[in-house]
């Protein structure tokens, strides 16, 4: 049922903001030189996939957790879509292709070794990650993984389609802090 529930979502939302999408990608292209940001993470069963987000950080900023980045890598525009969600926008695509679900765990890099050996104690890895979910509405962000995997572990044990679309719902109202720079 989640997947209908994705599948749908996505594709709306991609129509739906395809022309603010392709502002913001100019925005982006103008401030950086390049839009996109693709960076490879972790999937389902730790299956690796390409994660596709607008830029928001300067190229040849270092691949490690949003939280070990100085916030000097941070652009000016960058800021705009990192406080709002937007940057997030393109990983409608990822749900549409079936690498990510609306809700679920956020994916994380595969260099995070902490979070991902207490994600794998804990059966997290089991589901597709997802853009939004528990932590994100409550600010807790890949600093402190265990208490991360804690409660992707509780929002997988309790999700239902309410609690699904209410961490959608909440998410587009403005819940959560997003990702915290240095």
């Amino acid at each position: 049922m989640q997947r209908i529930f994705d599948f749908f979502l996505s594709l709306f939302g991609l129509i739906f903001t395809f022309p603010i999408l392709i502002i913001l990608m100019l925005i982006s292209a103008i401030e950086t030189g390049s839009p996109l940001f693709i960076q490879v993470r972790v999937g389902k069963n730790k299956k690796p996939f390409k994660l596709i987000k607008l830029r928001s950080m300067k190229l040849n900023t270092a691949s490690v957790a949003t939280h070990l980045v100085d916030s000097s890598a941070v652009t000016t525009f960058g800021n705009f879509l990192r406080r709002t969600k937007l940057d997030e926008l393109p990983q409608l695509w990822n749900v549409l292709k079936g690498e990510m679900s609306l809700v679920g765990p956020r994916p994380c890099l595969f260099n995070q070794t902490e979070l991902m050996t207490e994600r794998e104690n804990l059966g997290v890895y089991l589901v597709k990650p997802g853009i939004t979910g528990l932590a994100q509405i409550m600010g807790i962000d890949m600093s402190t993984p265990l208490l991360l995997a804690q409660t992707d572990a509780k929002m997988l044990q309790n999700l239902t389609i309410k609690n699904y679309l209410s961490y959608i719902l909440r998410t587009v109202a403005g819940a959560g802090q997003g990702h915290r720079i240095k």
